[in-house]
């Protein structure tokens, strides 16, 4: 019966060594530091730059098959999710690894519904910035600043301590959210109500100007809702990395989440939805897709929406963003972005070039189009990622403080630099002048 070992002979030295290879296919990293060519080596390592094939951690909260086009958060598919629950189920679910009972659904709801409001002094750190600062550049500062105002989230191994500080974030995300878009709108903050539903608050905080009872569009309230089941995790993304090596080193929840979030800013990450607009804007009619094809395939320019890291198939994210689009236009009115985002999906999954390539629709190339239909300008459309990703992001801090395998993150490097140096002397300085 074979072992469950990979054997390694290294041919410089001739020796052979055997690493264990566990139930999930891994070898230890650390057992290739045996391997030297002498006993002062200090042993092989890997090389993997931005960690294609390296695990930093186990865990059980989402799984993803990229090949097979698969999303499911704690072993529930995102199609099952994102028709049967609301976003706070999903969040539950991903804190919680079950889905709540209607009675701890209703406990959920109340505590996050009663835990939106903001400290007085807090609307101060936004009033504080510029009138044109970027949403997501408040968000991520004031975000930090919550670790002054909430100074007991730094005992991040008192479970008390760490739940009291999942409910603040993930409650007041919405919150900061719209202030940071009143701000920079010039518009007076508006207070949460706690009538309305999570996603129906964050809109009435966002719309809301004279009139006495905002009341949201359902179909765009559950749409939304919906965008923030979808983007609630992902693996072990950019963000949810930065949120683990921050929280690491025992940072408390805000300073993590506020690195996590710096992460989820850039153009590669929570911003790819705002680079697809800008696409279809440039492509301007249907009639102009074929050309812009044409210059994609000649390396000219990228086809921004298509292709992901890890999903080699369709995004299932994006099939369901795709039919959730219907429902949006039907209230808001048709979009000739839509037009030339079905169009230009069409003709590239029809083309081999795309196919041969696994380039598929991801997330990013149906989000954008919706949320700019809902009202949103695309500087927000990072600031509506981290909303929901808050729930991923507190879920994989929770369990990386909880396990024991983890120490402060630390990885290593290949000094490609000089060797050792001496400044040079008055006299090594003469002698270089005389031998020049």
């Amino acid at each position: 019966m074979p072992k469950n070992v990979l054997t390694l002979t290294d041919q410089r030295t001739d020796k052979t060594y055997e690493a264990p290879v566990d139930e999930h296919g891994t070898i230890r990293a650390m057992d290739l530091r045996k391997i030297k060519t002498d006993p002062e080596d200090f042993g092989l390592m890997t090389y993997d730059p931005a960690f294609m094939n390296t695990a930093s951690c186990k865990s059980n909260i989402t799984f993803i098959d990229g090949d097979k086009g698969i999303l499911r958060y704690r072993g529930y598919d995102i199609e099952t999710l994102a028709e049967h629950c609301t976003y706070l189920q999903v969040a539950y679910l991903l804190l919680n690894g079950e889905l709540p009972t209607p009675q701890q659904d209703k406990d959920w709801t109340w505590e996050i519904t009663h835990h939106t409001m903001l400290h007085e002094t807090t609307k101060h750190f936004i009033d504080g910035f510029r009138y044109d600062a970027h949403p997501m550049g408040i968000l991520v500062s004031t975000l930090a600043a919550l670790s002054t105002v909430y100074p007991e989230a730094k005992n991040v191994h008192d479970p008390e301590s760490r739940q009291k500080q999942i409910v603040r974030l993930i409650a007041k995300m919405a919150t900061l959210a719209a202030y940071s878009y009143r701000h920079r709108r010039g518009h007076p903050y508006v207070y949460p109500d706690n009538d309305l539903s999570y996603t129906e608050n964050f809109l009435n905080m966002l719309w809301k100007m004279t009139e006495p009872k905002y009341m949201a569009s359902p179909v765009i309230a559950r749409a939304l809702d919906v965008l923030f089941i979808l983007h609630a995790d992902h693996e072990q993304n950019c963000s949810s990395t930065t949120m683990r090596v921050v929280g690491s080193s025992q940072a408390d929840p805000y300073l993590s989440m506020a690195g996590a979030a710096s992460a989820l800013s850039g153009p590669l990450h929570g911003g790819a939805n705002e680079e697809v607009l800008r696409m279809l804007d440039e492509i301007v009619s249907v009639k102009n897709i074929p050309a812009y094809i044409k210059r994609v395939k000649a390396g000219e320019l990228k086809l921004m929406g298509f292709g992901h890291r890890v999903y080699k198939n369709y995004d299932p994210r994006a099939r369901i963003i795709k039919s959730v689009a219907d429902e949006v236009f039907e209230v808001t009115g048709r979009n000739t972005r839509l037009d030339i985002a079905l169009e230009l999906e069409r003709i590239a999954l029809a083309d081999d070039y795309f196919v041969t390539r696994k380039l598929y629709p991801n997330v990013d190339f149906y989000s954008g189009i919706i949320y700019q239909a809902m009202g949103f300008q695309p500087e927000m459309f990072t600031v509506l990622f981290a909303i929901p990703r808050a729930a991923g992001w507190l879920a994989q801090w929770n369990e990386m403080i909880q396990d024991p395998e983890q120490k402060i993150a630390r990885p290593r490097q290949i000094y490609t630099g000089v060797g050792q140096r001496k400044i040079p002397t008055t006299q090594d300085e003469k002698s270089a002048v005389k031998v020049g």
